[in-house]
């Protein structure tokens, strides 16, 4: 295998080595709360003052934490949470009494729809990650620093790099190197649903391998990860391979993408699969730095730390990760089917991302809300040059216990001017979901390999 188990620095070394950092992280005194008031990646432990957010307990660890111990990797998540029922339910008539614990978003969805509504569940707090990468968090909060221009991050490797983040930029770059597993391979559907709910399924198969999650040798390298992605399906799109080799700071190495079109059977660089260029198959519907939510470099964007909030937010979304529903169940006109999403109540970073001067973006302002249990974006609202809402986004979350990792089973992009929507990460009617023990090799990802995996 091409992964080694990531050597734990004692506390005593990264102390000394923390000292020696001028400039890096936190004090040691700051840091010492992780794992004491705070969660290893800097949630807070206890619960809110009502009740209505629990406190952490350490999340879904297992298959057998989750109450399926027989579960096997790669398949549909059994629902640990399937006999909780809805507490309220939000819609148009009655959002009034929510307007403090909705975003933006919402609350323009629910005006707008009469057909969306937001079942609200029993707070869950399932997040969890493997040991090593909390041990990794609390090592990165010491050591871990912003480069000089805010668009890479130094001095750590592995773990959430500021657990405790004192502005924007640190809490968009924790949602950024979130562990999402060393490699992974997942078989999804893209479905670009017009306003009448028509659609034409897209199939696409995504294959990764992450370095910075798999060795501290990171710490001397820019190399983030490589991704491929290939396109199963339709007829017209079926062949098409993406490779992308992503850096940590694109302004000292931009991100580098080859496309293998199967038409003239060439491989080609694409040095537009970034910012407000189209995203892959998506009509038009999101951009490629919408993907995850975000992705890429934040060089654009002014990063603003607004606060932090409680917030109704797609959560635990075992339902719709089902393969006992089919697309045709999940996709409606204009939104997701409401009866398959789940919303709970739970503390959320709130970012700002307001465009820079003398730069150019389709998106001039946008709002994020980041979960506080996984640094994963649960929610982002895109506004228009005119700062007019335009793009209301989700991810429908689950914890993949047998990792386990709390990571998007859908994503949605809604385009209110249009009436239309993109939803990504469909996987009801696919024989597996995510296979994270998926063994591959950093030569897989190579313009050979790309070559060689381009299939009509």
């Amino acid at each position: 295998m091409y992964f080694r188990n990531v050597i734990n620095i004692g506390a005593g070394l990264f102390i000394i080595l923390a000292a020696m950092r001028a400039g890096a992280g936190i004090p040691v005194e700051e840091a010492a709360r992780l794992g004491d008031d705070l969660t290893p990646v800097g949630a807070e432990k206890a619960g809110n003052a009502d009740g209505s957010i629990p406190a952490w307990n350490g999340g879904l660890t297992s298959p057998a934490d989750a109450g399926h111990a027989d579960f096997q990797s790669g398949g549909h998540h059994p629902d640990p949470y399937a006999d909780d029922r809805i507490i309220t339910t939000i819609h148009k008539s009655n959002m009034s009494l929510f307007q403090d614990k909705l975003t933006a978003g919402h609350r323009t969805m629910l005006e707008m729809y009469d057909s969306f509504r937001m079942n609200i569940y029993p707070t869950r707090r399932s997040a969890a990650l493997p040991d090593r990468i909390y041990d990794a968090s609390r090592q990165s909060a010491i050591e871990a620093s912003l480069s000089s221009d805010g668009n890479g991050v130094e001095g750590t490797a592995v773990g959430i790099p500021f657990p405790i983040p004192k502005n924007g930029l640190e809490a968009i770059w924790n949602h950024m190197l979130r562990y999402r597993g060393e490699s992974s391979m997942r078989y999804v559907g893209q479905a670009p649903v017009t306003r009448s709910g028509s659609y034409t399924l897209v199939r696409l198969r995504d294959t990764s391998i992450s370095f910075y999650h798999a060795q501290e040798a990171l710490k001397n390298s820019n190399l983030l990860l490589k991704f491929i992605q290939n396109t199963l399906a339709p007829p017209r799109l079926a062949g098409t391979v993406l490779l992308v080799h992503e850096t940590m700071n694109q302004n000292i190495e931009p991100r580098k993408a080859w496309i293998y079109n199967p038409g003239q059977r060439r491989v080609r660089r694409a040095p537009n699969i970034a910012f407000d260029n189209p995203g892959t198959g998506s009509d038009g519907l999101r951009t490629s730095d919408q993907l995850d939510m975000f992705n890429g470099s934040p060089e654009r964007y002014h990063w603003e730390l607004v606060d932090k909030r409680e917030i109704y937010v797609p959560y635990n979304s075992y339902r719709l990760h089902s393969n006992a529903l089919e697309y045709d169940d999940v996709l409606d006109p204009l939104h997701l089917n409401p009866d398959n999403l789940r919303y709970e109540l739970h503390r959320v970073w709130v970012v700002d991302a307001t465009l820079k001067e003398n730069t150019s973006h389709l998106y001039k302002r946008r709002t994020f809300y980041i979960d506080e249990d996984s640094w994963q974006i649960l929610h982002a609202d895109q506004y228009d040059n005119r700062d007019q809402l335009w793009r209301v986004s989700e991810a429908h979350v689950i914890n993949y216990y047998d990792v386990p990792v709390l990571w998007s089973t859908v994503e949605v992009h809604h385009d209110l001017q249009s009436g239309r929507y993109l939803a990504l990460g469909l996987n009801n009617e696919e024989p597996k979901t995510v296979d994270f023990q998926f063994d591959v090799q950093a030569e897989d990802f190579t313009l050979s390999a790309l070559r060689r995996s381009g299939r009509r």
